[in-house]
């Protein structure tokens, strides 16, 4: 098949019809610029969906991947591997951490958590104790535990019957939980910055109101910390910036930068009711994607990185900020570190798709959460000089869309 049979129209013959994507096919990429077929050059401001956490082809991960692709790819978890037990002790020494498991996405870390949260409560204190709270709006994943999880029936439509024993309550509303919780509950699921829903951040006295709750009822308190961890905040990840420790955290996204590789983090007490053969990957902890995120890791936990993170995160926010105001087009940008969510105005309630293709046009890629948002999640080291020119092409998009 030659170069020129390789068409956008290429997708809707051979692929299923879940995905619609953009017209362009992206061939080449290099820090935070992207090249298509044709040669065109768009500035990422949307990381892959929060992904790649140090650009396109970062030397150090291609040095990474390219040194372990010539060493060892895979063994199975029969045995283990050097990568995996040296990125699981940097993950320990680095957060609250005591034990790690490894698995290939933010889906699957979360049904590990979700897994282990309801196996702990049923070693310790019987099977009645298995009900989940979790939020509306929240996104966990598209397994049918986690997408029940999930706080949007969009995603569920269609699928059920979904696992029982799952309730929602209104986030940032800590009398919702306790409306909901009782000896029956084994966790408190939460994104301490909702992702998909909408780029909005936890309240810090509502995370720490959750954790009181979860400490007076027994139950687990698990951070998905998918989207908003590994360096998104400024912090290596968000429960540190927040003061709240979980009892499980999940990890993806950022922590592999564009390799896939997820990760659930426990302490030890928690983490033994994950027995010898109650829960496994076949690709978990693959000598390749934990070579590239321990790269990863030992670059965005250095100080200079994420102290760099905050003051990227004001450029790109004083820039939305100031088309906003210009084009009145936001009521408010908010969201953490190079997590960004532009609000649209009541004038402009529906119409985010329409910015997005906009900014294809003008060579400028961004994100959207929900109709009414404008999500960024580019590069955690991307160049000030890069963020202008984004902004510059962002602000073309906005004004065509305005005429």
């Amino acid at each position: 098949m030659n170069k020129q049979s390789i068409t956008r129209e290429l997708f809707d013959e051979v692929m299923v019809p879940n995905y619609a994507p953009g017209k362009i096919i992206p061939v080449k990429g290099k820090g935070s610029r992207v090249w298509d077929q044709d040669g065109r050059e768009f500035v990422d401001l949307a990381g892959g969906i929060a992904v790649t956490s140090l650009g396109h082809a970062h030397p150090g991960l291609v040095g990474a991947l390219v040194e372990q692709a010539g060493k060892l790819w895979h063994l199975s978890n029969v045995l283990t591997n050097e990568p995996a037990l040296k990125l699981a002790k940097t993950l320990c020494d680095l957060t609250f951490a005591e034990r790690v498991f490894f698995a290939n996405s933010g889906g699957e870390a979360n049904e590990a958590a979700f897994k282990l949260a309801r196996r702990y409560a049923w070693e310790h204190f019987g099977p009645e104790k298995n009900e989940i709270i979790s939020f509306r709006n929240s996104f966990h994943g598209r397994t049918l535990f986690t997408v029940s999880v999930g706080g949007q029936a969009k995603y569920l439509e269609g699928f059920e019957p979904a696992p029982g024993g799952i309730h929602h309550a209104d986030f940032n509303d800590l009398a919702s939980v306790e409306a909901l919780i009782s000896g029956k509950t084994c966790a408190i699921v939460v994104e301490p910055i909702q992702g998909e829903g909408g780029v909005m951040p936890g309240d810090k006295a509502f995370l720490e109101g959750l954790r009181a709750l979860c400490d007076r009822h027994n139950a687990l308190l698990v951070f998905d910390e998918v989207q908003c961890g590994v360096g998104r905040t400024g912090h290596l990840f968000a429960y540190q910036m927040y003061g709240v420790t979980p009892d499980i955290l999940s990890s993806a996204k950022s922590l592999g930068g564009g390799f896939p590789i997820g990760a659930m983090l426990t302490t030890a007490k928690i983490a033994a009711s994950l027995g010898v053969g109650t829960h496994g990957s076949t690709y978990g902890g693959n000598p390749l994607g934990c070579a590239v995120a321990q790269k990863v890791i030992d670059t965005v936990s250095q100080a200079e990185i994420l102290k760099g993170i905050k003051a990227r995160s004001e450029r790109l926010r004083k820039g939305m900020m100031a088309i906003g105001e210009r084009y009145q087009i936001f009521s408010e940008v908010r969201g953490e570190g190079l997590l960004l969510g532009c609000v649209l105005t009541e004038a402009w309630q529906g119409r985010a798709k329409d910015f997005l293709n906009a900014g294809i046009d003008e060579g400028v890629m961004v994100l959207i959460a929900g109709v009414n948002v404008i999500r960024l999640a580019p590069s955690l080291i991307i160049p000030e000089p890069d963020i202008d020119e984004g902004l510059e092409r962002f602000e073309r998009a906005v004004k065509k869309v305005c005429a």
